[in-house]
Formats: C-alpha cells, structure tokens, sequence
C-alpha cells in the first residue's frame, strides 16, 4: 500500500508517480486509444448503420479548423456545435499553441481541417427532421488542399450527429500526448431508425436546478437522443426564454437545445396529478379533502388549462404536447378516486346526473375537451394509454399514444391507425432499478407488429426517468448508461446491431467511459441497482 500520498512534501512526486503507473498499466484497464480493446468492435455509440474502416492511425491537429458550405441558412448552432466538440475532443491534450496558418505546423498532423457540407438552408428543429449524414475520414497528402476529413448533411442537424461520430473516433494516446483516430479511412453512413428517441425527466418531486437539467440536456446528445419529455408539477412562465417550476427547477430556452439539436416536449398531466394546481387555485379542486381529479364541471378549469397552454406554446415550439392522463380510468381508481371523489362532491355529483354520466364518462369528456385546446393550439395532443385503453374509438386521430403499462399496445393502436411511442415500464422506466442494461437492450419497439406500414406509426420510444429514487446527487448515474442502451435500439437498424451479448458490453463499457470522460456520472455497466462502486480494476482511466 502507497501512503506517499499523505505527505504534504510527497503529493508532487506521488502524482507523478501515479500518473507513469496509470501509463504503464491503466490504459489496459480503463479503454485507451488501442490497449484493451477488441479490435473486431467499432467502439462508436450509437452503432452507425453502414460503416467501412481500414487500419491506419491517423493524428488530429489541436487547431483543427471549420469550413462550412451550404444553400444559405444560419451556421451559428452548427459553429457552435463544432466549438463545444473541439473543446471535448482536445481535452487532454497538450495545450500546444500552434498558428491555423502555419502550413509547417499544419504538416505534422494528418488531419487539420474538416469540412461541413449542408444541402439544406433550414435550421428548423420538428419532429423527423433529417438527421442523416455521411463522415468521411482520411489524411491530407503532403500540401494537397483537398479536404479529406468531410461531413455531408442534409440539415445542420444532421451535421451535428456527425460531428458527434466524428468526436467518439478521436481518442487521447498518452503515449504520444496527442489525439488519433485508429482504423482510418473511415466511411460511414448512416441515419436514425426512429425520428422520436426520447428521455422523460420527471422534476416534480425533487429539486433540479438549471445546470443539471443543462447537463442532462447535452448528455443526451452524446447518445444521439433527440426529445426530452419534461414533466412538471408546477409551471410559471416567464418572459426570460425559460419555462421555471416553484422549486426554481427550469428548462433551457429554445437556442439552448438547438445547439444540441434536442426538441423539448412539455407534458401538463390532466384531470389527474394534478392536485398541486390548487394551491394557486384552490376553485380547481372538486372540495377541500378531494383534490383530484381536477373539477370536471366548471368552466374555469378548462379557460385555464388553454391559458396555460396559450402561454406554453410561446417557449415551446415542437408540435407535439403530452396531456398526460393516465391513472385516472384504471379499475384501482376508477373506484376509488373518481367515484368517492366526483360522485360524493354535490355540485359535481349533480353534474354528472345532470348530463347523465357517469365518473368514467366525464374521465373522457375532460380528456377530450382538453385535447381540443390543444388542437387549437396547433399541437398534436400526445395521451398515456390508459385513454386509449378507455376510448379509443373517441380520441381525435391525431393523438399519438404513449405506451407505459406493458406490453402489447403499441400493436393495438397503430392496428386502429392511431401513432404510438414505446415506454414499456418493465424494460424502459429508468426508476426500475432492478432492470438490467441488457433487458433495456433487448427491447423492441416494433415487437408483435408485422405489417409495414403499421410499423410506420411507431414514431419511436422514451426512457422514463420518474423522480421518486433520484435527484441531482444521483440521477445522471441513474439515467446513464441503461439510457444508452434504448438510444442504440431507437438509433441502430437492426441488421447493424451485434446480436452477441458480450461484443454489445464491450462496447457500452467504452461509451460508458466515454460519458465519464465528458464529465457525465455514468454508473458501471452492470452495476446493481445503479448505486455501487465499480469492482475489480475496470473501471475508467479518466472520470
């Protein structure tokens, strides 16, 4: 056992020491450029869908440059983009201050330029927008002024995914202190599987402060995700560009995500969850002791849901809306909430005689009218499938379905037309802390759907990240890497997935050492419970 370390005079040579060891033997143990890894593996996350590699190794120069062509447009979020990649790809590299001009220095590295070529001039972030790229990878000869390092795109957020392969080629050789690309010339194609690749961030019940919900936001652009899903209980709209909640939580503004090239989808769960609304409003509850489901008869309930939504709608321009609904019509509270609730409110009770309903009967008439607000707003009213389950002969075509309980619906909705999102709570609710990555892997979005045309109504899937077990001290290393696993399966086509178990964990304990390099606290791949300390010598060299 080294006790070096607990000398003051000692600490400047006992890290010295430590750091020859780290070179001597930590590369084999944490995934360096080479030492340790099966060579057979492409070791980038998501897997691309069509890749050639070859086997030369190729260095990367500090002061890499930018050219960008296109057809008009702002370049602004793609330059930034390049930016934010190039302080993550040099990280631990020297420092070395080299002239952008200096064709001598230019000389010693292989790679000092890359090229951006975007064929659209839109900067619009909607759903399905065109995401696919080509990366071209290989060395300048001698002074040739061909560009050899190329991403072709069709919009600038296609681009932005490239940039991101680009970036998991590139590693740190502590050998040579200097960054390289192994296996070069590289040629990939590749595109996303599903336009809808989501990760739902529930901050209702546990404080998360602006960084933190930013942290996560650029996390997941590091696994090629696409929507954060965010949920909360108490909405204040501000004029500064940020939606904030009462525990002072909030969500970036509209260029804040775009530089990720993530949509942020805005769920308001109604008529149930939604007892804390009352204590602005106290009229919204049926009575003091029943406080949910919202008050189904009154007219100010729904004037303020399309208040609310009117207001919404300013920061949040992505077309979809989530209207939550769900564990209202389950048999469980069907009985109990809304008949001890409504049916024993008088005012209420007497509505519902009224307009002869019953609760299960004004559960869908509040589901309805509140999707019409929406409608109206020009959002496509997303619903948890417990409406569905209830009425779907009654919904509006549009809605799409979000899937949770279990499996086997998406199959039922898109056979009755409607669109559907994955969240099987038994493999991709992240609260599930006995779930392993495998089972996540392993799940299929289009499982017991044959046809087609109705696998095109599956839009994609989302990982539930409910906030009951986490909050800031925990909930990156809960997410990651399980998340990762879904965004392969939402990203990769499954004739591009490896079907062996082992090559597939090799690979995630690289991202995952990847994440932990870009300062994200990603837990060990097969960590129980998401919780322990790694084992053994496997973990990462640098977290």
């Amino acid at each position: 056992m080294l006790h070096l370390c607990g000398k003051p005079h000692f600490r400047y040579s006992c890290l010295m020491f430590l750091v020859w060891v780290f070179q001597l033997v930590g590369l084999n143990s944490g995934f360096g450029l080479d030492s340790g890894l099966n060579q057979s593996l492409t070791y980038i996350w998501p897997l691309p869908c069509e890749h050639t590699s070859g086997n030369e190794t190729l260095t990367v120069n500090p002061a890499l440059s930018l050219s960008i062509i296109g057809h008009g447009g702002s370049f602004r979020i793609l330059r930034e983009g390049f930016r934010r990649y190039k302080r993550i790809i040099f990280k631990f590299s020297s420092g070395i201050s080299v002239s952008r001009n200096s064709r001598r220095i230019r000389s010693l590295y292989d790679i000092s330029a890359l090229r951006i070529i975007v064929k659209s001039g839109s900067d619009e972030l909607k759903l399905g927008v065109d995401e696919s790229y080509t990366l071209f990878v290989d060395k300048t000869e001698g002074k040739s002024i061909v560009w050899e390092t190329i991403i072709e795109a069709s919009t600038i957020y296609g681009a932005l995914r490239g940039l991101e392969t680009f970036s998991q080629l590139c590693a740190f050789d502590y050998t040579t202190k200097s960054v390289q690309i192994s296996r070069a010339p590289w040629y990939i194609k590749d595109k996303p599987r599903f336009a809808y690749r989501g990760l739902l961030l529930d901050t209702s019940r546990h404080h998360f402060p602006v960084d933190a919900i930013k942290s996560i936001i650029e996390s997941m652009s590091y696994a090629k995700l696409i929507l954060m899903h965010f949920l909360s209980r108490y909405l204040h709209i501000q004029n500064c560009g940020m939606v904030l909640t009462q525990n002072g939580s909030a969500i970036p503004s509209r260029m804040r995500v775009e530089l990720s090239g993530i949509h942020v989808m805005a769920e308001v769960d109604v008529p149930g969850h939604a007892e804390s609304w009352g204590a602005g409003y106290p009229d919204l509850w049926p009575n003091a002791t029943c406080r949910e489901p919202l008050d189904v008869t009154k007219n100010f309930t729904f004037d303020l849901i399309s208040g609310i939504l009117s207001e919404i709608r300013e920061i949040f321009p992505f077309e979809l809306f989530h209207l939550g609904g769900d564990e209202v019509n389950t048999d469980l509270w069907a009985s109990f909430v809304l008949t001890d609730c409504w049916n024993k409110t008088r005012h209420v009770k007497q509505w519902l005689d009224k307009n002869k309903m019953k609760p299960k009967d004004a559960y869908r008439y509040f589901v309805l009218k509140a999707q019409e607000i929406a409608i109206s707003k020009n959002w496509t009213p997303v619903n948890w499938e417990e409406t569905f389950n209830a009425f779907a002969k009654n919904l509006n075509p549009r809605t799409v379905v979000h899937n949770w309980l279990g499996p086997g619906v998406c199959p039922k909705a898109v056979a009755k037309g409607f669109k559907c999102i994955f969240s099987n709570q038994n493999v991709w609710y992240l609260d599930h802390l006995d779930v392993s990555w495998d089972e996540v892997y392993y799940a299929e979005p289009l499982e017991g759907i044959g046809n087609a045309s109705k696998q095109e109504l599956v839009i994609g899937g989302e990982v539930c990240m409910w906030g009951e077990t986490v909050d800031t001290s925990n909930v990156q290393q809960t997410i990651w890497p399980r998340a990762a696993a879904a965004a392969e399966r939402l990203w990769s086509t499954e004739e591009a997935l490896s079907a062996d178990n082992n090559s597939v964990l090799q690979r995630l304990q690289y991202f995952r050492c990847l994440l932990n390099r870009r300062g994200v606290q990603a837990a060990p791949v097969t960590n129980y419970y998401a919780r322990n300390p790694p084992s053994g010598s496997g973990s990462c060299y640098w977290q």
